[in-house]
């Protein structure tokens, strides 16, 4: 950590995420990486049926009552990301150590190139669709960038939540010769 200090809102935060009782749910890397699918999922679905429901207009208004039950799950999913990586990209920076703001800028950097590639391949669709059918389809433009905003907002943590390791077992620490004679 930095040396300035931390306000009460930094040390509730660093609390919370570092609460260790719902540990179970990320334990593992393949529970991890299948609660980052699950997240995946869900904001794909979220995003379909917000889509589908500006095509549709007011005939698919069940689409947002979906979209509002689905929308707890992928709270809690969140939550168990964001406890999985210890508040990675929720703290602030002055609350983190070395190691985890050398992270951070990891993620963010493999996270940008992510989405930036998803943008151009974005955008080339919208150029190949619209060069097919002789007019770019301005029907899909609006949710095809909101889309990619959204994944551009969730995926620090989505790679955050992938790359995450393993918290160290007992067996893991290895003690120097004589430590615990001192």
């Amino acid at each position: 950590m930095t040396t300035t200090r931390l306000t009460r809102y930094d040390r509730s935060m660093l609390r919370l995420m570092n609460d260790r009782r719902a540990a179970a749910w990320y334990a593992t890397a393949a529970r991890r990486r299948l609660v980052v699918a699950a997240h995946v999922t869900l904001t794909v679905a979220g995003g379909a049926l917000m889509t589908h429901f500006s095509l549709a207009g007011d005939e698919a208004l069940w689409t947002v009552a979906v979209t509002a039950v689905l929308l707890l799950p992928w709270m809690v999913a969140t939550g168990v990301i964001n406890g999985a990586t210890r508040g990675l990209l929720e703290l602030r920076e002055r609350a983190l150590d070395e190691r985890q703001s050398a992270e951070r800028s990891r993620v963010l950097a493999r996270a940008h190139r992510v989405t930036t590639l998803l943008l151009a391949v974005a955008a080339v669709t919208l150029l190949i669709t619209g060069g097919t059918a002789g007019d770019a389809p301005k029907t899909y433009v609006a949710p095809l960038l909101i889309a990619v905003l959204v994944v551009h907002w969730v995926m620090p943590l989505w790679v955050a939540g992938w790359r995450a390791q393993d918290e160290p077992t007992d067996d893991d620490v290895v003690l120097e010769p004589g430590a615990l004679g001192r």
